[in-house]
């Protein structure tokens, strides 16, 4: 057999190999990563917060970190920005959240203080509910040793503003007297345990009947029913002089009556309008009357009656680091020290999203609402 014979009875290459390798090539390249991602794609109902799965892996830039999130706090201006009634809010569609917890999984050029691996508390205007998120490593808190992601994620926004609506603007002292609405929420609750590090501080909470029980035994020495009994009248009933400070989260009418319920040298700290929470949608006829009855006084009138209207809005505050870095490190101090403890009413998955809104819109939490980005294991769901 000639040479030319010999080459011509070789077995050729298939023109089917190169397809194949390709194709083996591609089936050994990793898939894109995703990363689960709560949107509120339009104001309305609890059906406008979408549970989305995007494509990527967010890196870190100058001066930022990548965390890894384990769990996510639910806030009344999560449900605000629902309705469109939060003003911090980005253009929509926008991811939901104020407060995570999580792992430190990258550190960005310029980072100092913070390394892989770190547990850290995150608070932000909004978009941390999500998988991963990029965020300024000055928004991050190490967290305290033995604190778990739940707690993590119920610690920021409620105890900063508790802390600072008592003490920055309230100046509690013992021996005072606090009204305290919602006194079964998250910030309620903060506020309760805060008031406890005060020696000899009488507290009204007002709740419904059903918490009551709880209220008593975790400090509260007055708790009221608001929706059977009028709340002023109770508390004259006991202190016919008032009270020293009153925590305002509802606004209209309400302010008012705080106004009138406090004691010369006395303080209200409006820091909400939960007023305006009246269903799933913008209500136009509770916003008029909200507005209606919006409390108003005149500088003159202040100094006759010899009290003080605050207004607190943690959102507002936003470059205002050092000073809301000096407060956490005193509630995490506080921590330490087991005066205080987030207390955790129900961990949801994203997925249930919607729920979770109902349960703290309803009212029917008592503490605070967890989101997580994977569904809780039966046992912890159990437990809280």
């Amino acid at each position: 057999m000639s040479a030319e014979e010999a080459a011509a009875a070789a077995p050729q290459p298939s023109e089917e190999q190169p397809k194949e390798q390709e194709r083996g090539a591609e089936a050994e390249k990793p898939p894109e990563p995703t990363y689960k991602c709560l949107v509120l794609v339009a104001h309305g109902g609890y059906d406008k917060v979408k549970l989305q799965v995007r494509k990527g892996s967010p890196a870190p830039g100058s001066g930022q970190l990548l965390v890894r999130v384990r769990a996510c706090g639910l806030n009344f201006a999560d449900l605000m920005s629902r309705l469109g009634l939060y003003d911090r809010l980005p253009p929509l569609p926008a991811p939901l959240g104020m407060e995570c917890s999580g792992v430190v999984e990258a550190v960005g050029e310029g980072v100092a203080d913070r390394k892989v691996g770190d547990k850290v508390m995150v608070l932000n205007n909004s978009g941390l509910w999500q998988e991963v998120v990029v965020v300024p490593a000055v928004h991050s808190f190490i967290m305290p040793e033995g604190m778990s992601f739940e707690e993590g994620a119920a610690f920021l926004v409620n105890y900063i503003s508790a802390y600072m609506i008592l003490f920055d603007f309230g100046n509690l002292r013992p021996s005072q007297s606090v009204l305290i609405h919602m006194a079964a929420g998250g910030v309620g609750t903060a506020a309760i345990q805060l008031c406890k590090t005060v020696d000899n501080v009488t507290i009204f909470g007002t709740a419904s009947g059903s918490k009551h029980e709880i209220l008593k035994e975790n400090g509260v020495a007055h708790p009221i029913d608001y929706r059977t009994s009028d709340y002023v009248e109770e508390v004259r009933k006991i202190s016919p002089k008032g009270v020293d400070i009153v925590l305002d989260p509802l606004g209209g009418s309400d302010t008012l009556k705080a106004f009138n319920l406090l004691k010369p040298m006395g303080k209200v700290i409006l820091y909400g309008a939960a007023n305006l929470l009246t269903g799933q949608k913008k209500n136009l006829m509770a916003l008029a009357k909200i507005w209606w009855n919006q409390f108003s006084i005149s500088a003159l009138q202040l100094i006759h009656a010899n009290k003080a209207v605050c207004g607190f809005h943690l959102g507002h505050l936003e470059g205002e680091w050092e000073l809301i870095g000096g407060v956490v490190a005193n509630l995490i101090n506080l921590y330490k020290q087991g005066k205080i403890k987030p207390k955790i009413d129900s961990v949801w998955p994203f997925e249930q999203v919607g729920d979770a809104m109902r349960q703290m819109q309803d009212k029917k939490n008592i503490g605070k609402v967890i989101l997580v980005p994977e569904t809780p294991k039966q046992e912890n769901k159990e437990e809280n």
